[in-house]
C-alpha cells in the first residue's frame, strides 16, 4: 500500500513543528535560557501547525490541501511576529508588547507599595538576545525567523503543488 504524500508532507509537517517547540522548551529546561514575551508569542504558530499537520496526514485530498493552506498562513503569521522579535532586538523598532517593557510605577504609595506591586520574577526584555550556543552570531529570534520564513514558503508549495497518489 502506498503512503500519499500528502500524509507525508502532513507528518513532516507536525515533527517539524513539534521539533522547533522542543528545542525551545529544552533550551529552557536544560539550557537555562529565559524566553522574553515575545519568544512565548512565536511558539502559537508552531503549536497550531503541529495539529493541523497532524490533521493534514489523516485527511485525504482537498481537506488536507485546506490544513496546509491554513499551515502557510499560520507560519506567514510565525514569521511577521519573527521580524519583529528581530527588530526589536536591532533597536529598530520598541516591542510591541508591554510585558517586554521594565515596569513603570504609577500612582503614588509608598517605596513598600510600589515594591508590593512588582512582578516575582523578572521579565526578559525582548531586546536582549538570547543565543542558543555562546559566540553563536544569530540569535534565536533570527533563528526562528529563519525557520518560520522557511516553514511558511514549505507550506504554501504543500498547498499549490500538484497532489501524488
Amino acid at each position: 500500500m502506498a503512503v500519499s504524500s500528502d500524509r507525508v508532507l502532513g507528518l513532516t509537517t507536525a515533527l517539524v513543528a513539534a521539533l522547533a517547540l522542543g528545542i525551545a522548551h529544552g533550551s529552557e529546561s536544560w539550557g537555562g535560557l529565559v524566553p522574553c514575551a515575545l519568544c512565548l508569542w512565536e511558539r502559537w504558530p508552531y503549536r497550531i501547525v503541529a495539529g493541523l499537520g497532524f490533521l493534514a496526514a489523516i485527511w485525504p485530498g482537498k481537506p488536507a490541501r485546506a490544513a496546509f493552506g491554513l499551515t502557510a498562513i499560520a507560519m506567514l503569521a510565525g514569521t511577521v511576529l519573527g521580524a519583529i522579535h528581530v527588530g526589536v532586538e536591532f533597536h529598530w523598532w520598541p516591542s510591541p508588547l508591554p510585558q517586554c517593557a521594565a515596569p513603570k510605577f504609577s500612582g503614588g504609595g509608598s517605596i513598600a507599595d510600589m515594591l508590593a506591586r512588582m512582578p516575582a520574577a523578572p521579565a526578559k526584555p525582548c531586546d536582549d538576545p538570547t543565543y542558543l550556543l555562546r559566540g553563536l552570531p544569530v540569535s534565536m529570534a533570527q533563528m526562528n525567523l529563519i525557520l518560520a520564513t522557511a516553514f511558511s514558503t514549505f507550506a504554501f508549495w504543500a498547498t499549490i503543488r500538484r497532489p501524488r497518489a
